[in-house]
């Protein structure tokens, strides 16, 4: 399924620590920015994709992922469904190991060329809630 807990424990531990968090701006009351924070305490550098390109959590940001001059290994999603296959095809032309659809951003064709592609990818999931489950690294 898209959302399963293998895939998504898989992209946690194995596709990298460099996440382009789309939609993560400067805003501490929006969703994206209390997940990018998590994503920091277990090690993730965060890098911030907005049209703003403000910096967050310390991170430049960049308005798109085509501006960022280094390899991403996760795209994080927090846009509208109707916004989101854009950006997974963009992660894909970026080329990044996985993309991660947030809690309620769901499209299945966007799904399927995503892992079409070669990519690992979960949808209507939050890796800050994922992340904690983790089992404890020795």
């Amino acid at each position: 399924m898209y959302g399963d807990r293998e895939t998504a424990q898989r992209i946690l531990t194995e596709s990298g620590d460099t996440w382009a968090v789309v939609g993560l701006s400067g805003n501490p009351s929006r969703a994206a920015y209390g997940v990018a924070a998590v994503l920091q305490r277990f090690g993730k550098r965060v890098v911030p994709v907005h049209p703003k390109a403000e910096t967050v959590h310390g991170e430049q940001g960049y308005a798109s992922l085509a501006d960022i001059p280094f390899p991403v290994d996760v795209v994080d999603v927090f846009v509208n469904s109707s916004l989101a296959g854009a950006v997974a095809d963009e992660a894909v032309a970026a080329g990044a190991k996985a993309v991660w659809f947030q809690l309620g951003v769901v499209d299945e064709e966007a799904y399927a060329r995503t892992r079409a592609a070669g990519l690992d990818m979960v949808m209507d999931r939050c890796p800050a809630i994922e992340i904690p489950r983790l089992p404890a690294r020795p």
